[in-house]
């Protein structure tokens, strides 16, 4: 079984662009991501897809690979599905590039996945973490997911979801990681099928697999993540450093 990572890394973003370029030390974040994903050691190449050429010379005077790209994509997956399709995998885990802190435990948990599934019926994979602070449950930057007794995801929303209507039940609220473990047919299915309503409306790219009928197993980390979303974020992650 090959298995590639492949970081989709987009200069533009509405909450905070550039982003991947701003430094987490001396390093941007989108090295960071990189070389965090690269020194897993779990993946036979990792590649990061942008169409941005300082992302590229980034990239490059790291030693990285680069794949370049149309820069028209609706979301992450959409730029991953076009800078694989030349390249031989069985599995590609789309780690997205403002994630510099994801861990080897949480990409080898969900890689594990698919070694088990000899019948290969699960088709998309992801990682959730829980969360308890209500200023993160609230928070619309911040991406809900509801399971099925089997980890199968049920939904994806920046809103908080499950409402605890009466307040009387201890409920368990799970963030979303944006971390996508894809078959490689899976992940060009995902691509033709072009945006879907309720992603439109949330701006999840995986609520797209959810209404094409598919489903995603969700993989529970108990990894911090911080994501770098907002300026803020990078101040936290910096300190972090320090």
């Amino acid at each position: 079984m090959k298995i590639i990572s492949i970081i989709p890394a987009r200069y533009d973003s509405k909450r905070f662009p550039g982003k991947l370029l701003e430094n987490i030390g001396d390093k941007s974040v989108v090295e960071k991501t990189y070389e965090s994903v690269l020194n897993t050691n779990l993946f036979d190449n990792v590649f990061v897809a942008t169409d941005n050429l300082l992302i590229k010379e980034k990239i490059l005077s790291i030693g990285g690979q680069v794949i370049l790209t149309k820069g028209n994509h609706v979301c992450g997956s959409d730029r991953v599905a076009e800078a694989s399709i030349n390249l031989e995998a069985d599995i590609i885990v789309n780690v997205q590039a403002d994630e510099p802190f994801i861990d080897k435990k949480s990409l080898s948990d969900l890689i594990n996945i698919y070694k088990e599934d000899k019948e290969e019926l699960i088709e998309l994979v992801s990682l959730m973490s829980p969360i308890n602070k209500s200023k993160l449950i609230i928070n619309p930057n911040i991406v809900k997911v509801i399971v099925d007794n089997n980890n199968f995801a049920l939904y994806f929303s920046r809103s908080k979801i499950p409402f605890n209507r009466d307040e009387d039940h201890n409920i368990n609220y799970f963030r979303h990681i944006g971390v996508y473990g894809f078959r490689k047919k899976s992940l060009i299915d995902f691509f033709k099928n072009g945006e879907t309503p309720l992603e439109s409306s949330e701006k999840i790219e995986c609520i797209r697999h959810l209404e094409m009928g598919k489903k995603i197993k969700m993989v529970r980390t108990d990894m911090s993540s911080l994501s770098i979303d907002e300026y803020s974020d990078l101040l936290k992650a910096n300190k972090l450093l320090n």
